[in-house]
């Protein structure tokens, strides 16, 4: 065999070592990843549910001290505008939810 044959079936073997090597590590990369999945999704969850608590609680503040205001605080009509543009979007986010339960059930 010529200098060139064994110059390429090391290459060749050199090149399927490192490749196999690089592999086996991805695999391995991909497997752990792969087991801290649940985990990782478990905290985004409790921290998602913690802050739509959150933002309930301070929606709830809100409307009660909306409630106690008096009424004539809403006659300016930029404000009487923003406050319907804000109810428009409280309807599209309550839509949506609406949408992602029936697709989660």
């Amino acid at each position: 065999m010529a200098n060139t044959d064994y110059l390429l079936k090391a290459a060749i073997k050199k090149l399927t070592e490192k490749i196999n090597e690089v592999l086996v590590e991805k695999i391995e990369e991909a497997t752990n990843i792969a087991q801290d999945a649940p985990e990782i999704l478990r905290k985004e969850f409790e921290s998602f549910k913690e802050s739509i608590i959150e933002e309930a609680s301070r929606m709830e503040k809100a409307e009660n001290i909306e409630k106690n205001e008096p009424t004539n605080t809403y006659q300016n009509p930029n404000i009487i505008k923003v406050l319907n543009e804000i109810e428009e979007i409280n309807n599209l986010i309550n839509q949506f939810n609406k949408k992602i339960n029936n697709q989660i059930k």
